[in-house]
């Protein structure tokens, strides 16, 4: 029996007649998650043969007691922490169900973790250490668990044995929680008192909590109604790659719902191109020829020649997604950043992502304190609603009407920032005063990638006036020009001669200016030029700010330049001015920049002439991804 399995795929569709329930377990961290899962796992005789007797024969011989614990210790990490930092899948069954349970970790940190665990559920459990009662984190849970539209929750209040089995502690932490998850729109179907170490309450009720009527932790997951078949909803089939085999062109993908077969009509989203399935591949063998269910991942040919390309839905005729431009969503942020109207980010939808813009925050809240005020900014750990305007045609089911395709993830910097539900498509037009509609270029970015030999990308130069940042800028331009690339300068001083002449020297005004600087480079990224910005940028949270509205795109590089050295070039007077009070906002140049912490690359002008500087600029930009070879390797790469 697997015990730790990946999240890649759906659980494989059930070959009998029995329901299904999928049922994630959360709860704060040492509150007795894998405790209980050890012990559901050997009171539903779920272990394998003599599992239960080696793990403790491995106890005894380290001279450490046993701990229904160990079963789950499936990562080494986890022996060595302590803490459950992943999610792991585990199968058993109930007298009437076959049971997915997905164990979530319960630590802050693994807040991430705990999103992909609950976006798959069915259904929750929720555990509470009888000792340390509710929680803030217990009630984090409780709130993302409504989220991420998880309606069933069975409560287990856990260690019972260290509070003598009290009845009286029992009801007030029931009480407690229960209100809590009214409050937020999920109502218990059980508050269960156990003692997952004794066995209290796991399958049998005992007489220690004799005063107790209500269901075991089995029987309450018997009772769990499974949610609807994902073979019953429309199909759903995102498109993750398309493949190259002799003269076919297979698209490839997971139906996450629905069911597909040869010779069915599709409609490709959001283009809403219309085609028949041709044939469903197999590999290595020939065609299939039955039905294709969901969680299946399938390769499928058409019978016309489409452009289709990874983020693209298939689904089939009227009931195919919505495309859209805008949506709404409740999301759980977690980036230590607020997140504030007006933010630039990457969304994913399944295997889409597109840049969006925040255009309306409301309702942010903190869900530990759901008594705090509402604010206009997302907090970390904190939840709200937003309408988002995306910079593509994307498409997309709210989570009502599909749950594997209404939950989005955000990204900030390469890395989950937040996630949550679609709550509803083509959201927030009320908020914008004229209706803006960003439009795509006609080019896709491998046509420009194939003839520039590189991918867009933005290359900011920070430092000290007379660090250099200007000169290696031109150096790198003519370096990338050269070799038939697409560079465009973009720098400090000459855009403030124009399109940020109306700015000054105080902080605001400094961080309007990066701001600028950053969406000019960042369009410029995504059509697919090497934006190179030569700017002071002194302020750590301004470059920031540059490096979240660019995202991926993003190289920066530091021009170290010694202050002594800087001052002896002042090629634009700037020092001079700076002690003479011309450059309002700032006391002293080298007392206001603030040095980055985590440059891609750092260039002491002093110590390296142009030429290296720009040799090692393009080695790093190769090292990344951003400069590609010549045309013949290209496809690699594209």
């Amino acid at each position: 029996m697997n015990m730790a399995v990946s999240q890649t795929d759906l659980p494989a569709p059930s070959n009998n007649a029995r329901p299904q329930v999928s049922i994630v377990i959360v709860g704060h961290v040492d509150h007795g998650k894998s405790t209980l899962v050890g012990r559901l796992l050997h009171e539903t005789g779920s272990l394998p043969d003599g599992k239960l007797e080696m793990l403790k024969a491995v106890s005894e011989r380290r001279g450490m007691p046993f701990e229904w614990s160990f079963l789950l210790d499936a990562l080494q990490t986890e022996r060595d922490q302590g803490i459950t930092i992943d999610t792991t899948q585990i199968r058993f069954h109930t007298a009437s169900r076959d049971i997915v349970l997905i164990d979530a970790p319960g630590h802050a940190e693994f807040l991430r973790n705990m999103i992909t665990g609950a976006s798959q559920a069915d259904a929750a459990v929720l555990i509470i250490d009888a000792l340390e009662g509710v929680r803030d984190q217990t009630r984090r849970h409780g709130y993302l668990l409504h989220l991420l539209g998880v309606k069933q929750v069975a409560v287990v209040v856990n260690k019972m044995d260290r509070v003598d089995f009290s009845a009286a502690r029992f009801n007030e932490i029931r009480d407690e929680i229960s209100a809590h998850l009214v409050s937020v729109g999920v109502a218990p179907v059980a508050v269960i008192p156990v003692s997952a170490r004794e066995g209290d309450g796991v399958a049998e009720l005992t007489a220690r909590i004799g005063w107790y009527n209500g269901p075991t932790v089995v029987g309450a997951l018997d009772a769990l109604t499974p949610s609807r078949a994902l073979t019953d909803l429309p199909l759903r089939l995102p498109v993750q790659a398309i493949y190259k085999f002799d003269d076919r062109r297979i698209v490839a993908g997971r139906i996450e719902s629905g069911h597909l077969a040869a010779g069915d009509e599709i409609v490709i989203m959001p283009a809403g191109k219309v085609a028949k399935i041709k044939t469903v591949e197999s590999w290595p063998t020939t065609p299939l020829t039955a039905r294709q269910t969901a969680g299946r991942s399938v390769g499928i040919t058409l019978d016309r020649e489409l452009f289709l390309e990874r983020g693209d839905i298939i689904g089939r005729g009227a009931s195919a997604p919505r495309d859209t431009r805008r949506l709404r969503a409740r999301i759980f942020w977690l980036h230590e950043t607020p997140l504030q109207p007006g933010a630039s980010i990457l969304v994913r939808l399944g295997t889409m992502e597109s840049r969006a813009s925040v255009v309306a925050i409301e309702e942010a809240v903190d869900p530990g304190d759901l008594a705090s005020v509402a604010t206009s900014a997302i907090a970390r750990n904190h939840v709200g609603e937003i309408d988002l305007a995306l910079a593509k045609p994307v498409a997309v089911d709210a989570h009502t009407d599909n749950p594997r395709t209404g939950r989005l993830v955000i990204e900030v910097n390469g890395r989950i920032a937040g996630g949550g539900l679609v709550l509803s498509v083509d959201a927030g037009e009320r908020a914008l005063p004229v209706d803006i509609v960003p439009v795509e270029s006609a080019l896709q970015p491998a046509e420009r990638a194939a003839r520039f030999h590189h991918h867009g990308a933005v290359v900011w130069f920070t430092g000290l006036p007379g660090a250099g940042k200007s000169t290696l800028a031109r150096a790198l331009e003519r370096k990338l020009f050269s070799r038939g690339g697409s560079p465009i300068l973009l720098d400090g001083d000459t855009l403030r001669a124009g399109l940020n002449g109306d700015l000054g020297f105080s902080p605001q005004d400094r961080r309007e200016n990066i701001r600028r600087l950053a969406e000019i480079a960042t369009h410029l990224a995504r059509n697919g030029h090497i934006a190179i910005v030569a700017a002071v940028s002194p302020a750590a949270d301004d470059r920031a700010q540059a490096r979240q509205i660019t995202g991926d795109t993003f190289r920066e590089i530091y021009v170290a330049t010694p202050a002594s050295v800087c001052e002896s070039r002042d090629p634009k007077g700037h020092y001079a001015k700076a002690r003479a009070g011309q450059l309002p906002g700032f006391t002293g140049i080298g007392q206001d920049y603030q040095p980055p912490t985590d440059a891609e690359l750092t260039i002491d002008t002093s110590q390296r002439s142009i030429l290296e500087a720009t040799g090692a600029i393009e080695q790093m930009l190769t090292a990344s991804h951003v400069l590609l070879g010549e045309p013949a390797d290209l496809a690699a790469h594209i």
